[in-house]
Parts: C-alpha cells; structure tokens; sequence
C-alpha cells in the first residue's frame, strides 16, 4: 500500500504522478488537484481544466485575466 502525499491515507489503490521530473503518490484526484493544480493569480481559485495563460501567469477565465493584465482575453473562442 502507498501513501497519500497530501492527506497521509495509506491506500491500496493509490496512484503516482510524474511532473516536471518529480513523482507524487496520492489516494485520489480530489488530493491531486489539491498539490498540483495551479491557483488563479486573481482570485486564489484551483485552475482545473484549461484555464487561461498570460506571458506565464495562470488564471481560471478571462476575467480575472482582465483583472490583472492588459491582455485581450476572452472564454469562449468566435
């Protein structure tokens, strides 16, 4: 059994993740998300899905995009 990086749970059915030449041990996507996720620039939030990237600084939509960069951003592509 492995443990969880992020809650100590000790489970048999834990999984690794391998990013930026670094391996995580978690018990389920939920504590994944938690460790890796990158948190929005403008609002704290976890970015889950695709996000919006501006010269390196991630954000969870354009508006917070617009927040705080002079980027031309928008959610939903014409």
């Amino acid at each position: 059994m492995a443990r969880c990086e992020m809650c100590g749970n000790e489970y048999d059915k834990a999984f690794e993740i391998v990013t930026a030449g670094s391996r995580h041990t978690f018990d389920s996507f939920e504590c994944a998300i938690q460790a890796l996720a990158p948190k929005c620039e403008h609002c704290g939030c976890k970015v889950i899905g695709h996000g919006t990237e501006v010269a390196g600084h991630f954000f969870c939509c354009a508006h917070c995009a617009k927040s705080l960069t002079s980027a031309n951003v928008r959610d939903r592509a014409a």
